[in-house]
């Protein structure tokens, strides 16, 4: 069985251990956000039977920025824009529905320009930025 999209994965980032690669394509393949437990829930037949190897995971994914978690959710979602964390500046918004759920993320480069520009003022050590919007989405507006 040729994966090749698998295999691209795999190239593109060597670094990822097994537990990392799967919690990755489990966020990408969910619609939704996910909590630390829905991902094990799904992994468990992977053989990933402690929250804190879904944690660490998790962890070491969002360094990378290749995953966000959404605080008011306390869920995890898979970086929309797989190169954002090499673009320090893009700040990643999360717009959120209260109704579906739906999770839209968007990078404003002037927002994160103006944070950056805040930080470095204030001599603050910025790591990351998550902001999150939180209200109804187009589709549960129009559906009224």
């Amino acid at each position: 069985m040729a994966h090749s999209h698998d295999h691209h994965h795999h190239e593109a980032r060597p670094d990822l251990t097994r537990n990392q690669d799967l919690v990755l394509k489990t966020l990408n393949g969910a619609d939704a956000p996910l909590s630390a437990y829905d991902i094990l829930d799904r992994l468990r037949d992977d053989g990933l039977r402690a929250p804190l190897q879904v944690y660490r995971a998790l962890d070491r994914l969002i360094e990378a920025g290749l995953a966000h978690r959404l605080e008011s959710l306390n869920a995890f979602v898979c970086c929309a824009d797989a190169g954002c964390h090499r673009r320090t500046e893009g700040v990643a918004a999360f717009a959120i529905c209260s109704r579906c759920g739906r999770v839209d993320e968007f990078t404003d480069a002037e927002v994160g320009d103006r944070l950056a520009g805040w930080a470095a003022a204030e001599g603050f050590g910025l790591e990351r930025t998550t902001i999150e919007l939180r209200g109804v989405c187009k589709g549960c507006r129009e559906a009224r």
